[in-house]
């Protein structure tokens, strides 16, 4: 049937990977570093991903194709969550919680070691990113936990400080990743641990919002009721009222 579907110029494709996230059906892959269409089936025609293509790679064509195929898209979302599970275990993001140790404290003004600055991060876990984390993992058992906007630690000088200490962070972008996805992995989270608390720190941006939404909206839905405060930090670094 004659319908509309996407065209993917590769040599324009510089390999971002914006488009992947903004295809809710799945229907494209990094391929070699470029990106492809993986089946005409999955692909709806509504065009979400044409607005993040930096480089204008993607365009709308009316084609001769396969009919748009709702059944297969739903299978594919669901390999495609496997997928990211299994992610997980790469090297790189196996689960750890990172110890810290005590130093004692000295009179002497000397110039900081590499270890004193490592001792200035309170980072207790690892991986931080939800796209990353493992919703089962250990560490979540029992924890007070941190959920921030990716940007709050660049605009917050004291985000270590006044913030993460003594808790499990991690953190999300609700604008460029999958805002449904984060909250399937927050709703796990809250089902399948006892969580002690919940703080949410985003920025004053409206797309901010939605991280806190979906933290509400999952505690609602496992029906368990946490602890819970927000914090709103401003463009310019400050904590907003």
């Amino acid at each position: 049937m004659v319908r509309k579907i996407i065209k993917i110029d590769e040599e324009k494709c510089n390999g971002c990977g914006l488009c992947v996230n903004a295809c809710h059906e799945g229907a494209i892959e990094l391929v070699n570093g470029k990106a492809r269409l993986v089946s005409e089936e999955y692909c709806d025609g509504l065009g979400n991903c044409l607005p993040v293509c930096p480089t204008g790679a993607i365009e709308i064509i009316e084609a001769d194709v396969k009919p748009f195929n709702e059944k297969a898209v739903e299978e594919r979302i669901q390999q495609t969550k496997h997928k990211k599970e299994i992610s997980c275990m790469c090297p790189g993001s196996q689960e750890r919680i990172i110890e810290k140790k005590e130093t004692a404290a000295s009179s002497q003004v000397v110039k900081p070691s590499v270890q004193d600055v490592q001792d200035l991060s309170e980072l207790i876990n690892w991986p931080v990113q939800l796209a990353l984390v493992n919703p089962y993992a250990k560490f979540f058992e029992g924890s007070h936990l941190l959920i921030a906007a990716d940007c709050v630690a660049y605009a917050y000088a004291s985000f270590h400080k006044d913030f993460m200490k003594g808790k499990i962070t991690i953190i999300g972008c609700p604008k460029l990743d999958d805002i449904d996805y984060y909250y399937e992995k927050i709703l796990e989270i809250i089902l399948n641990h006892d969580i002690k608390s919940i703080t949410v720190v985003k920025m004053e941006v409206p797309c901010c919002t939605g991280i806190a939404n979906i933290v509400k909206k999952a505690m609602i839905q496992a029906q368990k009721i946490v602890p819970y405060s927000e914090v709103t930090i401003t463009t310019d670094g400050g904590i907003k009222d």
